[in-house]
């Protein structure tokens, strides 16, 4: 009986970590916590926490940052790492490895990337000083966006959920574009060239079918040192350590890649984006006022997510379905679409992270974390309504409304 009772519990746990839903609820806790030692007596002493120096070094290299450097800097490489090793995954094996399927999805990202990004350019467009954060209502949250769907489950056919990850996955490789391309300062020429080095070492590792993660993280920090010094963002080193790493090595009857991930992910999931998310989420109440609700950067970010991001993405999707390019399932509806597009609109993490890159410094942060904290919550009430309310809704409106105007005189 213990043994069976040893087993039942080690498979729950299992599938306690292996639950997107449940990584999602973890993150709204750790917002939540954030948000009420930002209000309280912990908010001098957690503030003065993050800010600590931690010096690390080797011989004549030594590194003095604080705490919250460490954490956006260092542990969310590491979420990069799990994006980049998802995304190859994907394009070797899963939905993106079929470029029929690669249209929709990636058409709906691009919408619903640029949508957002001209509401919010249009909202900011007399305050040059905040163009820059054109960015940050782009990006949505995967692990919160999936919790919602998890919590209305029932009412949400599998492909619609299938198409929100395809969705998600090409997000995210938006946004890693766009920290590449446009939020890196004075890039070096020099250890430009060391990182191409580098990288062509990870690229001959993965061309003799080397397994071991042990050489891959020696170069990935080798790497991570050179995006450090040269002016590109750290969290790129991820991407391009995941890209290298193989997914299928001969002899071995399980993927290194996949193999990584398992371990990987829980760590990523309940440890590094919880520590993120509570290290950025914390929203001083007391500097609420309803001007910061009128700021351009705070309306542009709610806008930006919770309107860009449905519209951009609906729009899209629906004209390629007119067009006849594109075609769904009969169970997913419009109806379902359009919840898909909605709950795209939680953009927590990375839009946080997005934000700091974008207007760095604690000048912004207040109207940046109303607005992405805001325009997330909108997105996940409104996306749980359409999804458990919706089709009672419009059959109500159907036979209570249009059958009565259209009855016969």
């Amino acid at each position: 009986m213990t043994e069976e009772i040893r087993i039942f519990s080690k498979k729950w746990f299992s599938r306690l970590l292996n639950n997107e839903a449940t990584s999602g609820l973890i993150m709204i806790f750790a917002m939540i916590a954030a948000i009420v030692c930002a209000n309280t007596a912990a908010r001098d002493p957690v503030h003065h926490f993050l800010g600590t120096p931690i010096t690390v070094g080797i011989g004549q290299t030594i590194l003095t940052k604080s705490i919250e450097w460490w954490i956006n800097d260092v542990l969310m490489v590491f979420f990069f790492l799990q994006v980049g090793l998802e995304l190859k995954r994907e394009m070797k094996e899963g939905f993106l490895s079929d470029i029929r399927q690669v249209l929709v999805p990636c058409v709906a990202a691009l919408g619903g990337i640029c949508c957002p990004a001209i509401i919010y350019a249009l909202i900011n467009h007399s305050s040059p000083q905040y163009i820059h954060g054109w960015a940050i209502p782009t990006a949505t949250d995967i692990a919160f966006a999936i919790c919602v769907l998890m919590l209305v489950g029932r009412h949400v056919p599998q492909a619609a959920k299938i198409f929100l990850l395809a969705i998600a996955i090409f997000d995210d490789l938006g946004a890693i574009i766009i920290i590449a391309l446009f939020y890196n300062q004075g890039v070096s020429l020099t250890l430009l060239g060391y990182a191409c080095i580098a990288t062509f070492g990870l690229y001959l590792l993965n061309k003799m079918q080397i397994s071991n993660f042990l050489p891959y993280l020696i170069l990935g920090f080798i790497l991570w040192l050179c995006f450090l010094n040269g002016g590109i963002h750290t969290t790129i080193a991820g991407v391009v350590v995941a890209m290298c790493y193989p997914m299928h090595v001969e002899g071995m009857s399980d993927s290194p890649l996949n193999r990584l991930m398992h371990v990987l992910k829980p760590w990523v999931d309940f440890a590094i984006l919880p520590i993120f998310a509570f290290s950025s989420a914390g929203l001083y109440l007391g500097g609420v006022t309803p001007e910061t609700f009128k700021h351009t950067l705070t309306i542009g970010i709610i806008l930006g997510l919770f309107f860009g991001k449905q519209i951009g993405i609906f729009t899209t999707t629906w004209i390629l379905i007119k067009m006849k390019i594109a075609a769904f399932p009969k169970q997913v509806t419009m109806l379902d679409l359009y919840g898909v597009a909605v709950v795209a609109g939680i953009g927590f993490t990375m839009a946080l992270f997005v934000g700091k890159l974008a207007l760095p410094g604690e000048g912004n942060q207040q109207e940046i974390r109303l607005g992405i904290i805001c325009g997330s919550v909108l997105s996940a009430l409104w996306g749980a309504v359409v999804f458990k309310y919706g089709r009672s809704l419009k059959k109500f409106i159907w036979e209570r409304i249009l059958k009565k105007e259209n009855a016969p005189l």
